[in-house]
C-alpha cells in the first residue's frame, strides 16, 4: 500500500513540485493550504507524514504541530523560509521530527521523507517480527519503556514522546550507562551522516530531560558527559539486571 503524504503549504508550485516528485517516487499525496483544513485532514485520513510549512494561514505550523504531538507520534518535518537558528530549534523543540529551509532540492525532501518513513516503520514493527528485540518492557529506575506498545511510562503515568525522542529514549535505555557520543546518537536516531548538528541533539535531549527528569537543570537519568557525549544512568544511580521473565528486562 502507497505511504500517504500530507503537504501543507499555501505556496501553489511548491506544492505542485514535491507532489511531482512524491507520486514520481509512488506516494499517495494529500495538499492543503491552510493548517485548519490540515488538522481535519490528519484526524481522518490514514497520513504517514506531515510535511508542513511554519506560515501557512488560519492554523499556523507551529500551532498545528502543538495540536499533533498532543495525540500522535505522527513524523513531521518543517519545510519553511525561516532559516535563522532560533526558528529551526524552536521548530525541533516543538516536536519536529525534521527542519527544511526553503529555497530546497526537491530531491533532498523526498531523501528526508523516506529516512523518515524508514525509521517509523521499523519503529511500528511487531516485537514478533523483530527477533533481535526480544525484551518487550526495559525498565531503568521509574522509566519504564514498553516496546511493543512504543509507550512510555513513569510511576504508572504515561508520557507522551514525539517519534524522534522514543528513538533517542531506546537508544540510551537499551544500553544503559554507555557513553554515546554525538555523532553516535545522530547517526543512530536520525540514519543520516553526522556533520557537527549540535543544535538537533541537543534541543531533543533537552525536552527530553523537560519529559522524563524532576528537574532537568539536575538531571538523575539523562546525563551530560563533558567533551564525550550523553549516557543513561537510573534515577537513583544504582544499575542492577534482572529478568523478569522472556520478554522484559529490568536495569
Amino acid at each position: 500500500m502507497n505511504r500517504t503524504i500530507l503537504i501543507a503549504d499555501d505556496e501553489e508550485e511548491i506544492v505542485e513540485l514535491l507532489t511531482l516528485y512524491l507520486e514520481k517516487e509512488g506516494f499517495r499525496v494529500i495538499a492543503t493550504e491552510n493548517g485548519e483544513e490540515a488538522w481535519q485532514i490528519i484526524q481522518n485520513e490514514a497520513i504517514d507524514l506531515a510535511l508542513l510549512d511554519i506560515m501557512i494561514p488560519k492554523l499556523n505550523g507551529l500551532q498545528l504541530i502543538t495540536h499533533v504531538r498532543k495525540e500522535l507520534s505522527l513524523p513531521v518535518i518543517f519545510l519553511s523560509a525561516r532559516s535563522q537558528d532560533h526558528d529551526v530549534i524552536l521548530g525541533l523543540t516543538l516536536g519536529a521530527d525534521d527542519y527544511i529551509t526553503k529555497p530546497f532540492n526537491p530531491l533532498e525532501v523526498v531523501a528526508r521523507i523516506k529516512a523518515q518513513l524508514r525509521r517509523s516503520y521499523h519503529l511500528n514493527l511487531k516485537i514478533d517480527d523483530m527477533q533481535h528485540h526480544a525484551l518487550a518492557k526495559i525498565i531503568v529506575g521509574e522509566l519504564v519503556l514498553h516496546k511493543e506498545q512504543c509507550a512510555l511510562y513513569r510511576n504508572q503515568k504515561e508520557i507522551t514522546l514525539t517519534f524522534t525522542e522514543y528513538k533517542l529514549l531506546q537508544l540510551f535505555m537499551e544500553q544503559p550507562n554507555r557513553v554515546f557520543t554525538k555523532k553516535q546518537i545522530f547517526e543512530s536516531v536520525w540514519g543520516d551522516e553526522y556533520y557537527s548538528d549540535d543544535n538537533t541533539i541537543m534541543v531533543h535531549i533537552s525536552k527530553l530531560r523537560e519529559k522524563i527528569e524532576k528537574d532537568p537543570k539536575k538531571p538523575c537519568y539523562l546525563k551530560t558527559v563533558r567533551g564525550l557525549g550523553y549516557k543513561l544512568v537510573s534515577g537513583d544511580n544504582k544499575v542492577s539486571s534482572k529478568a523478569d521473565n522472556s520478554k522484559d528486562m529490568r536495569i
